[in-house]
């Protein structure tokens, strides 16, 4: 178990740059979750750490270590990916078992290793089975005890739980950060799945477009989002956002409206509301134009408009509302809710 610190990182492929200077510092038995849409750059980032990708700039260091050049076995870590990489005709216990008999550990140690990894993982039932003779959430739990056994400084996480129905998902997330939390083994998790990242990092790093946007967390990255980008990608359903213009605090919508505020902003401005910061009040400031009502049982998804402009927004409230297309209802949010940012570089006013 080891610390890890990511110097200035960039990443090119010919004279494209597809990583921008990443920095950041992950400590030890810290469970960080990589983040962002697809084609932000957290795989190739993660496969730089493991050493299946070579560093164009910048250094990557665990336990104190330059690890550059090292080779991927050298590491000392641990890798678990998307598709499993289960070997297809061997059984469970000899996928386990591979990677310590490569390193010619004795008999009785790959033995006591593989052992306790499927009593923790609770597979020691399947130990003879294939890989074809277990389910998805059983492959999955196959790979992370190809891991365990290892006994690394590090894990990784590739995407590991895309493959698993909406179910299983939430059920392997939960059995992956209790087992992160009793080995307290540092490590990386990447995912474009915003709901896992904030249900499993001790930290974000959420990245875009090969830079990093903001790296906090998951409640600062919520609550304060660095950047328009993170406001919408963070938090669902998405932030509702509205083109404003600032002046002694007060607001002014597309449609007239105005909202007080506590910005010290002056000018253009964009103005971030999370739906669920939405309260139902008559003469409430926000008006909004009901689209259609999105029933969810224990919550109700309001999409529409905000009346008299073509603004987008959504609104989420407890229970089941009634509320049809055509109607209007009326909003206010509390002040400390309200999100500002700068209309041009979409950074976050405090």
């Amino acid at each position: 178990m080891a610390n890890i610190k990511l110097d200035k990182l960039t990443k090119s492929y010919g004279p494209t740059e597809v990583l921008h200077h990443i920095d950041g510092e992950i400590e030890n038995g810290e469970f960080i979750v990589i983040v962002g849409p697809s084609g932000c750059g957290k795989s190739t980032l993660l496969r730089m750490v493991a050493g299946l990708e070579t560093v164009t700039t910048g250094e990557v260091s665990i336990g104190g270590k330059v690890i550059n050049d090292l080779e991927p076995a050298d590491r000392d870590i641990a890798m678990v990916f998307q598709n499993y990489a289960l070997y297809p005709h061997m059984s469970v216990e000899q996928n386990m078992a591979y990677g310590l008999k490569i390193r010619k550990l004795s008999k009785d140690e790959i033995k006591r290793r593989v052992e306790e990894a499927a009593d923790i993982l609770e597979i020691r039932d399947y130990l003879k089975r294939k890989p074809r003779q277990l389910s998805g959430g059983q492959r999955q739990r196959v790979a992370m005890g190809r891991a365990i056994v290892r006994d690394p400084q590090v894990f990784l996480f590739d995407e590991p739980l895309s493959n698993l129905d909406a179910k299983l998902r939430v059920q392997m997330r939960l059995e992956i950060r209790k087992l992160q939390r009793r080995l307290g083994v540092t490590s990386i998790y990447v995912t474009h799945d915003q709901v896992e990242a904030m249900t499993l990092g001790d930290r974000l790093m959420v990245l875009n477009g090969g830079y990093v946007e903001q790296f906090g967390t998951p409640i600062e990255v919520y609550e304060k989002p660095a950047s328009v980008f993170v406001a919408g990608f963070i938090g669902s359903p998405s932030m509702n956002f509205v083109s404003a213009t600032a002046k002694d605090g007060i607001l002014t919508l597309p449609n007239g409206a105005t909202l007080p505020s506590n910005t010290t902003a002056t000018g253009s401005v964009t103005l971030g509301i999370r739906p669920e910061h939405m309260v139902l009040k008559s003469g409430g400031v926000l008006k909004i134009e009901v689209d259609l009502p999105e029933q969810l049982g224990a919550t109700t998804l309001v999409h529409g408009r905000i009346a008299g402009s073509e603004t987008p927004f959504t609104a989420s409230l407890n229970g089941i509302q009634t509320a049809g297309n055509g109607d209007v209802l009326e909003f206010d949010t509390p002040i400390d809710q309200l999100h500002i940012f700068d209309a041009e570089t979409g950074k976050r006013i405090p």
